[in-house]
């Protein structure tokens, strides 16, 4: 916990993680801190060994440091850091929020779910959310579909390729072409125009192994019976600066995706307890119920009813990046619509359950941003200010200005719309400046 001596804003403000956690968030505690507040982050409850990112092996054999992980680490921070706070100033805060982005927006959605009282405002962003489904379905699956043969590996030299074919097909589906696809689901490019002609195999094409990885990976993963287990990447920002495809699905070579380094060492460390267990051998019906079971409890936050959330009168923001080339941003729109559905159940009216959602509720997706950060199209947004604006005097965020930074400078704004709203262009008005747009609604 850090205590401003001079200027403190009166609030509280706790920071979330990455990955598998296992270190202080410093610089966004920096961040918050810079703007006035008593600023708090954990660990989890584990020192990572320093073997990376993903690295699980604190798991094995410490049932206790997956729930610490799961949820209860930052729960105790709340509690514990708002003490402290108080103990110091001799007065409480006035408002507590949460922001986090990857693990940090499973962590924020999981305090939405089960301890509501902890912050009166969170932000998640590209929230892990279904966690043991997003390891197995996204995280595994993406490895699989590159690793399942040496020919169903896709160098990073062929990126651009796939990347530049998206765009030519689909970038001005939006009535823009400017590099971002707007909404990726409207595209409907199909790889296997790519192929390449027999016995040739070159960065100017896919070779027929590589089509159908691509196909794997967009379609995302199913159960034998057909169940989805989680939604497949979107087309749009395979080649995206930052950290795209080149990062998470291909890597430098095979065995250094991000995907496979986080899929190894959840199923290894926290779900089987095996060091030498073999990732070929997961079996996508019996293996994901046994981790469900195992784990699924303690890390996963995808309950839809936010009613005791929503009763506390707190605020939620989640964005998610349409580039996102780790987490589905399907998987916070499908969120969202569970948890429309639950508020649909209750009133038999979508349209107020939609309203009734964003009393308190709203998504915001980010065309062409990356996994938190990066991407080809907006890389900076700012839903804190929005989030305080909201919890403290009562004016829903109707838009969120996203903008596109290169060397430090502003050289693109667009409005950034509650779902299931998008931004729309005038069509006469500067396509950089976030004026020229207004949020409409067509469903």
């Amino acid at each position: 916990v850090w205590l401003p001596i001079d200027g403190w804003n009166g609030k509280f403000h706790v920071s979330g993680n990455g990955g598998m956690a296992g270190v202080i968030s410093y610089g966004a505690m920096a961040t918050a801190l810079s703007r006035g507040y008593a600023a708090a982050s954990t660990d989890t409850g584990h020192v990572r060994p320093g073997a990376g990112g993903f690295d699980a092996s604190w798991a094995i054999g410490h049932p206790e440091l997956v729930v610490d992980f799961g949820h209860r680490s930052l729960h105790v921070t709340a509690d514990n850091g708002k003490l402290i706070t108080e103990a110091f100033y001799s007065r409480a805060p006035r408002f507590s929020y949460y922001v986090g982005c990857s693990k940090g927006g499973q962590q924020g959605l999981m305090e939405a779910q089960r301890y509501p009282n902890d912050f009166d405002g969170i932000v998640a962003g590209n929230p892990a959310n279904d966690w043991t489904r997003f390891y197995a379905g996204a995280h595994l699956w993406y490895s699989l579909a590159t690793l399942r043969s040496t020919a169903s590996y896709i160098p990073r030299s062929k990126l651009a390729l796939l990347a530049d074919a998206v765009n030519t097909a689909c970038d001005a589906l939006d009535g823009l072409e400017d590099g971002i696809l707007d909404d990726p689901r409207a595209c409907t490019f199909d790889p296997s125009d790519l192929t390449c002609p027999s016995n040739r195999d070159d960065d100017s094409c896919l070779t027929p192994a590589q089509v159908e990885t691509v196909h794997n990976i967009w379609a995302g993963s199913r159960t034998s019976d057909g169940e989805v287990i989680f939604p497949g990447l979107v087309p749009g920002g395979e080649n995206g600066p930052g950290g795209g495809w080149g990062t998470w699905v291909t890597g430098s070579e095979p065995f250094t995706s991000l995907h496979w380094r986080a899929a190894e060492g959840f199923f290894k460390y926290m779900v089987f307890e095996d060091p030498d267990w073999n990732f070929r051998t997961f079996n996508f019906d019996d293996d994901l119920d046994f981790a469900l079971d195992k784990v699924g409890g303690e890390l996963d936050s995808a309950n839809p009813n936010l009613d005791r959330f929503r009763d506390t009168g707190s605020k939620l923001i989640v964005y998610h990046g349409w580039s996102d080339p780790d987490i589905s941003p399907l998987g916070s729109i499908n969120y969202y619509e569970d948890v429309l559905a639950h508020y649909d159940d209750a009133s038999g009216d979508r349209a107020a359950a939609l309203s009734e959602t964003q009393e308190f509720f709203r998504l915001f997706m980010v065309p062409g941003l990356g996994h938190c950060r990066g991407g080809p199209g907006y890389n900076q947004l700012d839903p804190l200010t929005a989030l305080e604006r909201w919890v403290e005097d009562g004016i829903a965020p109707n838009e969120i200005i996203g903008s596109r930074v290169e060397d430090g400078i502003v050289v693109r704004t667009r409005p950034l719309c509650p779902y299931p709203e998008a931004a729309k262009w005038d069509g006469i008005g500067d396509p950089d400046d976030a004026a020229s747009f207004a949020c409409v609604r067509e469903d």
